[in-house]
Parts: structure tokens; C-alpha cells; sequence
């Protein structure tokens, strides 16, 4: 086989793949260790590269015209090329990602003793823009790129051989779909499911709508935090706010709360997190009130309420730069509105699963919120995402949950 830097362009057209390459000034060398990602910017956008279609694969040179590996390429997206394999010579068919898919169950299975996990962490795991959320038999696939739409169907025949699941639901929906030029696309592909996965996580039963839940029905990354939150909550009044399915509330219900209030927009989801706490077995221990987090936070601090365990787990207020100002002010309003429910020497829990506002950025907002509140705390414990959720060092976009744990005064 060849090595990337013997390629040429005849070896990429002897295989029918076009050549893209970056322009002069273009820096190769972040490619070259190991960052992902070409922008439309630093690509030489000529008539040949602006008519491949959307998802197909390439071979990227740099200036020089050396090989740096095999990459898909979408002219419609801001991301113009991923790299899929520093060797300009792979093949991507079903045996390849069989291999990819392989390794990630490796981690996996010895991480976590049964079959309910993130599988596939996009670029982390060798499949740029994929997520694979696996629930016992049933895998939800999001295939966020166009490449991953295209070859969807070696990659589901891999993901049945390598790992045996019977139902593979493909879930389409989200805001990195758009920003593919990807229309949304809900379906079962193969099997069949007709209710929710109990999915067991830190001794609670969690209910995941793998075909009508928000993102894949369940987020695993919380796993660690919950857990750790959990160990906080003993003997404990709790109130979660933005629960999903039941999220923190369940831990700390199946780790000794005394009670937890679970607070949402979704009915469905309220609804979801009910059956998950008669499913654990505190359902009576369990309450959840419907409606705006804000409003709901406002109105528990007029009504006098004190928690000694307090959860905001919130959406991505900042999911790109250009939203990193509002997204900061909206996490320092949730801190704001929360410390002051905390009854004294109790524990607030603030969350961020926005990349754009790193842990230093959130960390400040959240204490501005605290003092704005009228309360001291000290930090406790920073939190990340599961290690089902690796990183890849060298794109920060993979690194975006930060969990941080407060006692207050």
C-alpha cells in the first residue's frame, strides 16, 4: 500500500477519487497532527472542487501537493472537508467500518458491564459528524454529515455484524443536519421498536423515546455527573430543572433523596421521567412541574422554596461563537435565579454543554449569577462528559459538558 506521501494524483484518479488541496498559505501542519476539519477557506475552491457532490470522498493534498490523507468533502458546509483516514489509499466499504466500529466497542465493553452507552463519538471515534447511542439491542444512529448519510448502509450492515443489535433507528433531526444542507429524517431502518428503552444508569430506570425523543432519547454524558450529584443527595430536598427524561432527579432519588421536584418544558418528556421513577421504584418520592425554566425558577423563589440539592442542566445556550455573549448572559441568569433556592450549606449544580463558552467563560458567568443571587459557594467539583464520550485532543468542539458543583453559604 501506498504511503501518504507517494500518492498521487493518478493513484486518487486510478480510483476515480478527486484531489482537493489546500491553498499555498493554508497550514497543513494542524492536519498533519491530527486536527480533523478544512475550512472553505483554506481550500482551493476551483470548478473541479466545487462540483463534487455533497459526501463524497477526496484525497486532500497540502500546498506542496503531498497527500495528507482520505476526506469527504460538502462544499455546502463551512467544514468543507473531514478527514476519514491519514492513508489516501483506504477503502471505505463495510470491513472498514467494521474496524472502526470495533475498536469503539473495545473501549465500551470495558467501561461498562452492560450494552448501554455512546458507541460512537463522532470524530473521537474515526467517524467524523457520526453519534451512535446503543440502548441493549436497539443503536440510534445520527449520521450528521453528508458522507455519513451517503454510506449509511455499510455502516448500519457494520454496526449489526460488530456489535449484534436487532433495531437500528436513524435519527436525522438537529441543528449540524442543517448546517449540511441535510433534510431531517426520522426512520427505524432495521427491527423494531414500539415503546420506550428502559435503560438502567446509576440505579434508576431511565425511559429513552428512541424514535420521538429529543436527540437520541437519552444522554449518557451526564452519567459520571449524576452519579457524583447522587452522592450529594442523601437525605436531601431536590429540585432539577431542565430533568429531560428524569435525568439528575433519578440518580439522586435511587441514590437516597428524600424528595425530587423535576421541572421541564416537554410534557413527553415529564411524562417519560414519570414512568421512569415508578420504573425505579420512587415514583411516590418523585413530583415534576411543567413549564419555562425561568418562569418556574421565579416563581419557586416567590413561593419561598428551599432545596437543599439544586440541578440546572440546560440546552446549549451558546452552541456557535456568535451566540457566546447571550448564551453567557442566560447561564448567569439560571445561576442568578437558582442560589437563591438552595437552602444554606445545600449544593447547586450548574451545567454547559455549549462548546463555544469554554470552562473558564462558564465558570465566570455562573459565579457572577451566584453573587447576583446573593450567596457565596466554593466549587467543589468540575465535571466532564463519560469517558463513552472521548475527546479528541485536538478538536475543543469535542470537549463541550462541563458540570460544576457549588456548596453555598
Amino acid at each position: 500500500m501506498s504511503s501518504p506521501s507517494s500518492f498521487s494524483d493518478d493513484g486518487a484518479a486510478a480510483r476515480g477519487l478527486p484531489v482537493v488541496r489546500l491553498k499555498p498559505k493554508a497550514e497543513a501542519r494542524a492536519i498533519r497532527h491530527g486536527f480533523p476539519w478544512v475550512y472553505a477557506d483554506e481550500l482551493v475552491m476551483d470548478r473541479r472542487t466545487g462540483n463534487i457532490a455533497p459526501g463524497a470522498l477526496a484525497v486532500l493534498e497540502d500546498g506542496e501537493r503531498r497527500a495528507l490523507g482520505l476526506v469527504t468533502v460538502n462544499v455546502k458546509s463551512k467544514i468543507v472537508a473531514r478527514m476519514i483516514d491519514r492513508d489516501p489509499a483506504a477503502v471505505v466499504d463495510e470491513a472498514w467500518f467494521a474496524a472502526r466500529l470495533t475498536r469503539a466497542l473495545e473501549l465500551r465493553e470495558r467501561l461498562f458491564e452492560a450494552p448501554f452507552y455512546r458507541l460512537v463519538h463522532a470524530e473521537a471515534d474515526g467517524l467524523p459528524g457520526v453519534v451512535i447511542d446503543r440502548f441493549g439491542d436497539v443503536a440510534v444512529v445520527q449520521p450528521n454529515a453528508a458522507w455519513a448519510d451517503m454510506l449509511l448502509e455499510p455502516l448500519v450492515a457494520a454496526l449489526r455484524a460488530v456489535t449484534g443489535v436487532t433495531t437500528v433507528v436513524k435519527n436525522g433531526t438537529g441543528r449540524a443536519r442543517g448546517l449540511e444542507g441535510l433534510a431531517e429524517e426520522t426512520a427505524v431502518l432495521c427491527g423494531g421498536v414500539d415503546a420506550p428503552v428502559p435503560v438502567p444508569m446509576n440505579g434508576a430506570v431511565y425511559m429513552a423515546d428512541v424514535t420521538g425523543g429529543q436527540k437520541t432519547g437519552l444522554f449518557y454524558d451526564q452519567r459520571p455527573n449524576h452519579a457524583f450529584a447522587a452522592r450529594l443527595a442523601r437525605g436531601a430536598r431536590v429540585l432539577d430543572v431542565f430533568t429531560h427524561v428524569g435525568g439528575f432527579a433519578l440518580a439522586a432519588l435511587a441514590g437516597g433523596a428524600e424528595q425530587a421536584l423535576a421541572v421541564d418544558a416537554s410534557a413527553p418528556a415529564l411524562a417519560l421521567a414519570e414512568a421512569g421513577a415508578r420504573a425505579t421504584g420512587v415514583a411516590e418520592r418523585f413530583s415534576t412541574r411543567q413549564g419555562d425554566a425561568f418562569a418556574v425558577l421565579e416563581a419557586l423563589g416567590g413561593e419561598g422554596a428551599r432545596f437543599d440539592l439544586v440541578i440546572c442542566d440546560p440546552p446549549a445556550f451558546a452552541p456557535a461563537k456568535p451566540a457566546l455573549e447571550a448564551g453567557l448572559r442566560a447561564y448567569e441568569r439560571i445561576a442568578r435565579l437558582a442560589a437563591p433556592l438552595v437552602a444554606p450549606g445545600g449544593y447547586l449544580v450548574l451545567c454547559s454543554c455549549s462548546h463555544a463558552a469554554d470552562l473558564a467563560a462558564f465558570r465566570n458567568a455562573s459565579a457572577r449569577g451566584i453573587g447576583r443571587g446573593g450567596r457565596r459557594g466554593q466549587l467543589l467539583h468540575t465535571g466532564f462528559a463519560g469517558p463513552d464520550h472521548p475527546m479528541l485532543p485536538q478538536l475543543a468542539e469535542s470537549g463541550y459538558l462541563k458540570s460544576l458543583f457549588f456548596r453555598l453559604d
